[in-house]
């Protein structure tokens, strides 16, 4: 029985990577279940019995993926005590995740998720990003984060760094992110500090 489960969880793999790629590479609506069970290389019937249809298989992606972004908050959360340090290590970690896993970090930030997943909400309020408010209030409320908006305080904190992540994925940035991010960092904190 051991083994079988083993089987499951490989094949959700398989098909969860591979409709990231074709997604993030065609898009949602010109990728059909044919195309990611060629390049999962299982069969159709596997990916209906594990996901139900294409917007179940999306649905799972888009919540596999903002699980691991929580599950990374939580990490830094734990690991890190000030403001400071969680809002720059969350930086640092984003950029290291654009570098290494690209397609994860496009499919999260250019899919248009509310046109294939109607029920869910636009990437700005899920749970991550209400995560990342949350951290950034917690720092006006010990004084590390000076007094406004939090929204306005977040977009300031973070704001830059996501932009920077997207002209990486769109190529125009010639160098990998961690290069630059002592430089926006500074920016980023300068902008929200208290002191």
């Amino acid at each position: 029985m051991p083994e079988i489960a083993v089987q499951r969880e490989d094949t959700r793999t398989l098909v969860l990577d591979a409709a990231l790629k074709l997604f993030t590479d065609r898009g949602y609506f010109a990728t059909s279940v044919h195309d990611i069970s060629r390049t999962a290389g299982v069969s159709v019937g596997s990916i209906y019995h594990h996901f139900g249809d294409k917007e179940g298989l999306a649905r799972a992606l888009y919540t596999t993926l903002t699980a691991r972004m929580l599950q990374l908050i939580d990490e830094i959360e734990r690991q890190m005590d000030s403001s400071h340090d969680r809002a720059r290590e969350l930086v640092t970690r984003l950029f290291v995740l654009t570098e290494t896993q690209p397609q994860a970090m496009a499919f999260m930030l250019y899919a248009r998720h509310r046109e294939f997943l109607p029920d869910e909400p636009p990437v700005c309020s899920s749970r991550p990003f209400a995560r990342i408010r949350e951290m950034v209030s917690r720092g006006m409320a010990r004084g590390e984060i000076r007094q406004m908006d939090a929204m306005v305080a977040s977009t300031c904190l973070f704001g830059g760094s996501i932009r920077m992540i997207t002209a990486r994925l769109d190529g125009i940035l010639p160098h990998p992110l961690p290069t630059y991010l002592d430089e926006v960092w500074t920016c980023a904190w300068r902008a929200v500090a208290a002191s």
